[in-house]
């Protein structure tokens, strides 16, 4: 097997063209167009599964795009049918998880430019076809039945055209227990080989001397696919039909074309995955030009404007995805504009980035006019976000505010107010300022009645949980203040007959002393009872309490 290690001499550039065609609903075909690889996949398995089987094909051959070119020619043979079994593995355990999916399966063909050498991988019905020297070359062999009848004798291939079993295939990738392993091939490439690979909706309609006719004469390879799918179609063909075509040509000559730098096309059903297909190869991709469809007469083209006024900008726009570390980075620098020139599709099909192209500058004059309007939606949404973040923290205060207040209303306190002790309804507190309570009532309690600890209490608020118990607690202050002083007063009292009864006492003491004989002297008694027996005048008070 051949190997290579030095730089490639030549230089793949390729386009695709796939249409549902005129019977199907949907398109599940699937192709990739790109500088390194080149691949049709034809997917089957009723209107759910045919276009999920030729997607997840594309996805897992997509990497081959991405890998160095001047990989050995080797290993570039086994990655190419390392990825065909991995493309089959996942179609298989997709439908197993899935059961609506179940019997969904996909053709591969596949070729790929590695060190001056194609290599092909194929399993189907799908073709390759190889244009060298002006000779056309069927590169690919159906796995079909019909190709099996013909192989063994038992029709002709223009019979087979008209088989009723002619879209029975024997081998394909999918949930069918048949063999998966795809046909490697490898051949010399040389300057001016144009490749096709064509689904059968394709070559089921055409003879190979047309296709041939086709591929010689037209030398421009955007407008050598419009024609052979329009062709086809208008052939009769009731299936998908999708082509691919590949040329050849040194790498000195890359500048004759204008795009220096292809930006990868994605056909059919596979273009609705370009995100994850940007990602898998880490550059952009583009969806493939859309099918011109010439019509006879102006009053058709005005019908088919008027049926979708946003045909003509769509054609003249392909949807180009960047990969994911190149979106992450727009949208965190919140630019809509990568930077690089429009790719936009001609009224000719072809595909140009030239900034002197009237139809590119025009491309780009839009793009500058969406910039700016989407920087002001930016401007406007942040204005917006700003206030809708500055009312919701209001209301948020607010809310809060609200809550406190009611909160302290099922409060209350017992304070003192000019001069007396009042009820409170609240909190003794403010909240920004604002109290958070008010005067009830006022008692008739005075604050200069009651003690100096009754005072400090007040003055702090004595909360309690409710009206009721304010009203028990100032009751309870009231009686306190009432006995406080009748207390106060009786203990004065006491004390004054105390003292007063040792005085009588004292003085009574030395008239009843004895004499120093031991005797009474009678004077002395006599004095005494008169004492104790008629009050002084001098002193009437002490008379009197010594009495008592």
């Amino acid at each position: 097997m051949p190997q290579s290690d030095a730089s490639p001499t030549l230089f793949l550039y390729s386009t695709t063209i796939s249409d549902v065609g005129t019977v199907r609903s949907n398109n599940q075909d699937s192709s990739f167009a790109g500088e390194h690889l080149v691949a049709i996949c034809d997917g089957m398995g009723g209107h759910a599964g045919g276009d999920t089987a030729s997607t997840i094909a594309i996805r897992s051959l997509a990497h081959i795009e991405r890998d160095d070119v001047r990989s050995n020619v080797r290993t570039v043979s086994s990655m190419m049918e390392t990825s065909v079994m991995a493309a089959h593995d996942a179609i298989v355990g997709k439908a197993k998880r899935e059961r609506k999916l179940a019997g969904m399966g996909t053709t591969v063909t596949a070729v790929t430019l590695v060190g001056g050498y194609w290599i092909l991988a194929h399993i189907g019905d799908s073709r390759a076809y190889l244009l060298r020297d002006g000779t056309l070359t069927r590169m690919t062999t159906d796995h079909s039945y019909v190709q099996h009848l013909i192989d063994t004798g038992r029709i002709t291939a223009a019979e087979a055209r008209n088989h009723p079993q002619r879209n029975v295939v024997m081998r394909v990738l999918g949930d069918f227990d048949i063999d998966p392993h795809p046909d490697i091939a490898i051949c010399a490439a040389h300057p001016a080989d144009r490749w096709l690979l064509c689904s059968d909706g394709l070559d089921g309609v055409l003879e190979d001397s047309t296709i041939q006719e086709t591929l010689t004469q037209c030398a421009d390879q955007g407008e050598c696919a419009q024609r052979l799918v329009s062709m086809a179609l208008k052939a009769g063909s009731t299936d998908n039909v999708t082509a691919v075509i590949g040329d050849a040509t040194l790498a000195l000559d890359a500048d004759a074309f204008d795009l220096p730098h292809q930006t990868p096309l994605i056909g059919g059903a596979a273009a609705a995955s370009l995100e994850a297909i940007a990602d898998i190869i880490n550059e952009p991709v583009a969806s493939a030009p859309n099918l011109r469809h010439d019509n006879d007469s102006p009053a058709q083209r005005a019908a088919a404007l008027a049926q979708n006024p946003d045909t003509e900008t769509q054609l003249a726009e392909p949807r180009v995805a960047q990969p994911s570390a190149m979106r992450e980075k727009t949208s965190d620098e919140g630019e809509t504009n990568t930077g690089e020139i429009p790719v936009v599709q001609k009224r000719d099909g072809r595909l140009s980035a030239d900034p002197n192209d009237p139809e590119v500058a025009k491309a780009m004059r839009r793009e500058r006019v969406q910039e700016q309007q989407a920087s002001r939606s930016r401007r406007m949404r942040r204005r917006i976000v700003v206030l809708i973040g500055v009312l919701v923290l209001l209301a948020a205060v607010l809310g809060s505010s609200f809550a406190a207040w009611r909160w302290s209303q099922s409060k209350y306190y017992l304070g003192e107010a000019n001069g007396v002790v009042s009820i409170y309804q609240g909190v003794n507190t403010n909240l920004f300022g604002y109290p958070l309570s008010h005067k009830v009532e006022n008692t008739s309690i005075k604050i200069s009645q009651l003690p100096q600890s009754w005072r400090d209490q007040l003055a702090q608020g004595i909360a309690v949980d409710s009206l009721s118990e304010a009203h028990s607690h100032a009751q309870l202050i009231e009686r306190e203040a009432k006995s406080l002083p009748e207390s106060s007063t009786d203990g004065s009292s006491n004390g004054s007959n105390g003292t007063n009864g040792a005085k009588s006492g004292s003085s009574a003491s030395p008239s009843a002393s004895a004499s120093p004989s031991g005797q009474s002297s009678p004077s002395s008694s006599a004095k005494s009872a008169s004492s104790a027996t008629s009050p002084s005048p001098s002193s009437p008070a002490s008379s009197s309490k010594g009495a008592k």
